[in-house]
């Protein structure tokens, strides 16, 4: 794959299994052989004597035009049917004869006998039926390759998205420079509208980066300073300065390309059927063939139509519709999963979540936030909660506990003042204490009131018992001696998570839940979730036993996790998805990576591998019914009722149903994740 700060004007079509027997042609050879075999075809039918004698007229005269069907058959043989005896050259050298193995074999049957008729005189040549065979042939792999290229271009898209410029700023001036000579540690300003050039963090200024392109987020995202920014995103209306922290091969961008890459090029079950079945039709095809050449020679004697019957078998039984039936999805789907911010990092993965039945989400950091917040503020008489929430913020100012922290947070947001404290001290395991104005206050959990004796008034007694049973942390407020105040923590469900529940649930899906967290707590995320199955006090060693057993139950596990301690569950189960990478996408537990911390995206892995499937089976049986009702019909079945297929038509037939593949794979565009 190349640089991820590619000129928009190189290529960057990936190798895929798409594309596997074009590989080392581009869309502009075969498309300039085309043209020149269509015009060369002209005169080749122009100036036979099977066409004048259907059409009933005579050509005008020319120096050597009785010789125009031979020799120019035989050039549009060694340029135009060139590329398809390469082809054959290359299967067969893997051991693996297909698609261009048949139309070598048909485009050589047909070149050889019409020579062996040309020197002998005895017969009827078929430059006219090769050279219109050849002509078809191009033209259709020229209309596949180019819908090859448009289901298979993630990589070009992706890549397009980096600017080939950014603006450096040195020595209090800004200079142009290639996006290349970017480095860590580099100061960068983006302009209003401008794509971001590197990963980095913000060092100033606000502004909303539409970062749909990368995450799927529909909305506009809010950064300002400490914020962090992925390359290829778009800078709203804001000015931003950002210090570069990740260039090239590092960025997200570029983990984004390899994941894709490893996705189309990884193999799956429903590939691997595909390649066999189209293993098997080519070996059909060719006994196929031997049988209608020598069926016609027994049943009419004429060399010349035995022969045009068993080319017309081994061109429109060429299995190119049912190789490409798969391929063609895969790299449509990985497309759309990854402009939806779903990284499929094992294709296996996402061919397995649609049989899905249940779903398991770690608890912390995937259904809740993964934080403490502030969920009550209980008070007695004389005290009002704002009160209470200033002398405790005042007092943990300087604290780093996880639990100061969401007093702060909570008090900022209701925009509280907060008091100057004096003679601040810590309570190692209990608490903290500072006098706040001229009121001693403390601030600390239940070892607080133990260690020195206090008790709760009555009025908050019952709120304090209602927090316990739902399994909320509690800190005490105490000034001068007294419990003024209880304040309720708990790591708050994310307002997705119900949603998501509900999405998983009207697809047909069980959700089950996990936690390492005690029973009470667990109760309560799951009452508040609709959650009726669910797993407390899980160690993270233990998790991945929990999916293993119910697995051994017939369950097919999808388990979704934050991808650090939950990496052996994920691991473990069916389906690992990683949620909420972010700029991380070299997470390795996780067969699909969500970049949002979103759970409602794992509704649309899912909903993504039903419609996935659905198309690869509709292409399979359309491929597989094509053959099966071609290859009698090109082999003269209906001779007898004036039914018969030129090798020209037969061609055109494969390429319609090549065509017709490609277009159906292409309708899955349209689904709406």
């Amino acid at each position: 794959m190349k640089a991820i700060h590619m000129r928009h004007g190189e290529h960057a079509h990936p190798e895929s299994t798409a594309a596997n027997c074009h590989a080392g042609h581009e869309i502009s050879d075969i498309r300039r052989r085309f043209w020149v075999v269509l015009l060369l075809t002209v005169p080749v039918v122009f100036y036979s004597k099977s066409i004048q004698e259907i059409l009933s007229f005579t050509p005008p005269k020319l120096p050597g035009s009785a010789y125009y069907p031979s020799v120019l058959g035989t050039l549009i043989f060694i340029y135009g049917g060139s590329f398809f005896l390469k082809g054959a050259f290359r299967e067969l050298c893997e051991r693996r004869p297909g698609m261009m193995t048949l139309v070598s074999l048909a485009i050589m049957v047909a070149f050889v006998y019409s020579a062996a008729v040309t020197f002998t005189r005895r017969g009827e040549a078929l430059f006219w039926e090769l050279s219109t065979l050849i002509a078809v042939m191009l033209l259709g792999h020229w209309i596949e390759m180019s819908a090859i290229g448009r289901a298979s271009g993630a990589l070009w898209e992706l890549a397009r998205l980096m600017p080939d410029e950014a603006e450096r700023i040195t020595d209090g001036d800004t200079e142009i420079i290639p996006v290349g000579e970017l480095r860590p540690g580099d100061l960068v300003l983006i302009r209003p509208g401008a794509k971001i050039p590197a990963d980095g963090d913000i060092v100033s200024g606000e502004s909303d980066v539409n970062e749909a392109m990368i995450t799927g987020e529909s909305r506009p995202v809010e950064k300002s300073p400490g914020s962090q920014v992925i390359a290829g995103t778009v800078n709203g209306a804001g000015s931003l300065r950002v210090r570069v922290t990740k260039v090239g091969e590092e960025t997200a961008l570029a983990g984004i390309m390899r994941l894709v890459a490893e996705a189309q090029s990884s193999r799956s079950m429903a590939q691997n059927l595909a390649d066999r079945a189209a293993y098997q039709l080519t070996l059909m095809a060719i006994l196929a063939g031997m049988i209608t050449f020598v069926a016609w020679i027994l049943l009419s004697g004429s060399l010349e139509f035995a022969v045009g019957r068993t080319v017309t078998v081994l061109v429109i039984a060429c299995p190119h519709a049912l190789g490409l039936a798969i391929p063609l999805v895969i790299a449509i789907s990985t497309t759309l999963a990854a402009r939806n911010g779903l990284l499929v990092r094992d294709r296996m993965a996402l061919e397995t979540a649609k049989d899905v039945d249940v779903v398991v989400f770690d608890k912390t950091g995937t259904l809740t936030e993964g934080r403490l917040s502030v969920v009550g503020v209980f008070t007695a008489s004389g005290m009002d909660e704002n009160e209470a929430l200033s002398l405790a913020a005042s007092v943990e100012r300087d604290s780093e506990h996880a639990m100061a922290r969401a007093i702060l947070r909570t008090a900022d947001d209701r925009g509280l003042s907060l008091r100057e404290a004096r003679d601040f001290r810590a309570l190692p395991g209990i608490g903290a204490e500072a006098v706040v104005g001229a009121r001693a206050i403390s601030v600390g959990g239940p070892r607080l009131l133990e260690s020195l004796g206090w008790s709760l008034p009555p009025e908050l007694d019952a709120p304090v018992r209602r927090a316990r049973l739902l399994g909320q942390t509690l800190v005490y407020l105490v000034d001068e001696g007294s419990v003024r105040a209880a304040i309720a923590l708990a790591d708050t469900i994310r307002p997705e998570s119900r949603e998501a529940v509900a999405r998983l649930r009207a697809m047909g899906v069980e959700v089950a839940m996990m936690t390492g967290d005690s029973e009470d707590v667990a109760r309560w995320a799951a009452d508040e979730l609709g959650i009726t199955e669910y797993s407390a006090s899980v160690l993270p060693a233990d998790k991945a036993k929990v999916v293993r057993t119910m697995r051994l139950r017939g369950r097919r596990v999808a388990m979704v996790g934050d991808g650090v301690n939950d990496a052996p569950a994920l691991v473990s189960a069916d389906v690992g998805i990683a949620i909420g990478a972010g700029t991380d996408v070299a997470i390795e537990s996780g067969g699909i990576i969500l970049v949002r911390n979103d759970p409602r995206d794992v509704a649309k892995v899912i909903r993504l591998s039903r419609a996935s499937y659905r198309k690869m089976v509709e292409n399979l049986v359309w491929a597989t019914g094509y053959n099966v009702a071609a290859i009698p019909l090109a082999a003269g079945v209906l001779a007898g009722y004036g039914i018969i297929l030129p090798p020209a038509l037969g061609a055109l037939l494969m390429s319609a149903s090549t065509v017709i593949v490609a277009l159906n794979a292409q309708l899955l565009r349209r689904l709406r994740l």
